[in-house]
C-alpha cells in the first residue's frame, strides 16, 4: 500500500512498473513480464520483507491502537508515504510534483501489461492525483476511506488518519530511522543483482 515509496526507490522505469505492480502480482514470477519489471516486483517484495522486520517499522506498529489489528502495518505504510511526501526534498533533487507526472507518464506507458485490477485503479490514482495528495493529512484520510470501502469485510481504515494525528511526532522521527536504513538496503540490493 505505500506506492510512494516503492516508486521513490524503484530506479528505472520498468523497475518502477514492477514495484508499482507488486501487491497486484503474486506467486512465482515467470517470463509473461520484462525482466526489468520482474526486478521491480522482487524489489517490491524484498522491501516489503524488510520493512516488516525492522525496528523503526515495528515500532510504528505499535504505537497503533491495537484494536486496528494487522491493519496496522497498512496504516503505517500510508503514513510512512505521507512523511516521504512531505519531506520529499530531504530524499530527491527532483522536485515531488515533477516526480510524480513522470511516474504517471511510466505507469501509463505500461499499462496493456498490468494486471486487470491494477489497470482498473490507475485512471483513479490518475485523475484524483493520489500520489501527491500523500502531502497533506486530509489526502490521506481520503485514501484511508478509499481502502477501507475496497476492502470485502468490515475493517478500521477509514478511521486510521486518527492514528496519524495522534501519534504525528513520534511516527515521523520513526521514518527519519527507517527511510535511511530503507534506502541503503535498497542500493545493496539493487547493486547485488547487477
Amino acid at each position: 500500500m505505500n506506492y510512494l515509496v516503492h516508486l521513490f526507490l524503484a530506479g528505472d522505469e520498468e523497475s518502477l512498473v514492477g514495484n508499482m505492480m507488486g501487491d497486484f502480482v503474486k506467486g512465482r514470477l515467470d517470463d509473461r513480464y520484462p525482466r526489468g519489471v520482474r526486478r521491480g516486483l522482487e524489489m517490491h517484495r524484498k522491501i516489503d520483507s524488510f520493512a516488516a522486520g525492522n525496528v523503526f517499522f515495528l515500532q510504528s506498529k505499535h504505537r497503533i491502537d491495537d484494536s486496528y489489528r494487522h491493519y496496522r502495518g497498512i496504516l503505517v505504510d500510508v503514513f510512512y508515504d505521507h512523511f516521504l511526501a512531505r519531506n520529499w526534498g530531504d530524499y530527491s533533487p527532483v522536485p515531488f510534483p515533477d516526480f510524480i507526472r513522470n511516474a504517471y507518464r511510466v505507469l501509463d506507458d505500461y499499462r496493456e501489461i498490468m494486471p486487470a485490477r491494477l489497470r482498473e485503479v490507475l485512471p483513479r490514482m490518475f485523475s484524483s492525483n493520489w500520489l501527491l495528495s500523500y502531502r497533506e493529512i486530509d489526502g490521506v484520510d481520503s485514501i484511508l476511506r478509499r481502502m477501507s470501502g475496497r476492502v470485502s469485510r468490515p475493517n478500521p481504515l477509514a478511521n486510521g488518519g486518527s492514528e496519524l494525528s495522534a501519534w504525528y511526532d513520534r511516527l515521523h522521527g520513526d521514518f527519519r530511522g527507517f527511510m535511511p536504513e530503507l534506502i541503503r538496503f535498497a542500493k545493496q540490493w539493487n547493486q547485488a543483482g547487477q
